[in-house]
């Protein structure tokens, strides 16, 4: 018993040497010793770790943005047809007319104050052809809207309102969003108020889905519902990443697959609605039609077809001929339509083009000045 005694004690004394020797050496290194219980911070916590997902609330960005974030209100007259049979045996008979019948429609929508000059965008489609638009704030006030234009191949308008102390949203970058980010949806989804969804980037530059003629969508899995267009899509600092636009859905609710328009493509249509009134991009004039794999295997590289010409157009005039294949403009390979259509309505109006093409079996070299793109919105 002595024996097993004198072990433990000197075992006991040994640990508690141990700890002194630690401890000794933190402080003389000015640390402080590390409190188990406490929770890693989210900046200390090494990049790639599994533990440096994000914060365990959203609160203050939510806080930060939702201020910005309104309500649309719209009413405008529609005709309705008249399906009375009365009225089809008058006009059959007695060659009576029917009479036109009319209702007003009401629908709802999502925007942003983009600045405290009171502008804000939101969906052409929210607003469009509406006679009454009304804003409503967060903080309780309303506001009849002003509508200043729209950039319908964006799906874009803007608005204005005469208000004070409106609390505009903090803009933030598109372009280097990834994958798997983080991101919160704020609208008002079916009218019933201000509502924050969470979810992740699901995809960027989603394009050829019929939706409008200029597409970069972001793809997120956060739920964007009927109401939710023209709301915001933010990052988990607060700042606006896109503008929510579109569902993929056959029932009109959310199934995890929603679209937004990127926030550097709103920048540039917005600041040129407010400077221009409308936005200007430069035009071709050509239909173009991507190359079929055998066509891109026969001529050992992509580019877009010559499908058609517009007379007169810049295309027309500066030689370009149907069935000419276009590979590369001022150096940079054109390996589809969409890609065509960025690069000329990127360009301003009177820019010289340098287009390499495939013709007749050889490589030409064509030069193009620009024209403006025909507007084709509505008002």
């Amino acid at each position: 018993m002595k024996t097993l005694s004198f072990v433990l004690k000197a075992s006991i004394l040994g640990v508690i040497a141990a700890l002194a020797i630690v401890l000794l050496t933190t402080l003389k290194n000015g640390k402080t010793p590390p409190d188990p219980s406490a929770t890693t911070p989210e900046s200390s916590v090494p990049s790639g770790s599994l533990h440096a997902a994000g914060p365990f609330s959203y609160a203050e960005a939510v806080a930060r943005a939702a201020p910005s974030v309104v309500n649309i209100y719209t009413r405008k007259t529609v005709q309705i047809q008249d399906n009375n049979p009365a009225s089809s045996i008058l006009e059959h008979f007695f060659g009576i007319p029917r009479q036109p019948r009319s209702r007003v429609q009401s629908g709802l929508g999502s925007g942003v104050i983009f600045s405290e000059l009171g502008h804000i965008v939101t969906n052409y489609h929210v607003v469009k052809d509406a006679e009454d638009i009304h804003i409503s704030l967060t903080d309780g006030r309303d506001f009849p809207a002003q509508f200043l234009g729209a950039d319908t191949e964006t799906d874009l308008a803007i608005l204005k309102i005469a208000a004070e102390h409106l609390e505009h949203i903090a803009l933030g970058k598109s372009d280097n969003l990834r994958v798997g980010d983080v991101v919160l949806a704020i609208g008002n989804p079916f009218g019933v108020g201000q509502t924050v969804t969470m979810g992740i980037v699901s995809a960027t530059g989603r394009d050829h889905l019929g939706l409008n003629t200029f597409e970069n969508f972001i793809q997120t899995d956060a739920a964007i519902n009927p109401g939710n267009s023209g709301g915001a899509l933010i990052n988990p600092r607060g700042e606006l990443v896109g503008i929510n636009t579109a569902i993929f859905s056959k029932t009109g609710s959310s199934l995890g697959i929603g679209f937004a328009i990127p926030v550097d493509m709103v920048k540039n249509v917005l600041s040129q609605m407010i400077r221009y009134g409308k936005v200007i991009r430069g035009w071709l004039g050509v239909e173009g039609r991507d190359l079929s794999p055998r066509q891109q295997q026969y001529l050992g590289t992509r580019g877009v077809l010559i499908a058609g010409i517009y007379r007169n157009g810049p295309a027309d005039k500066a030689g370009l001929q149907y069935g000419d294949v276009i590979i590369e403009i001022n150096r940079q390979p054109i390996p589809d339509t969409r890609s065509l259509l960025d690069v000329i309505s990127g360009n301003r109006p009177g820019t010289q083009l340098n287009i390499r093409i495939w013709r007749n079996k050889e490589y030409k070299e064509v030069v193009a000045i620009l024209a403006q793109r025909p507007q084709t919105q509505t008002q």
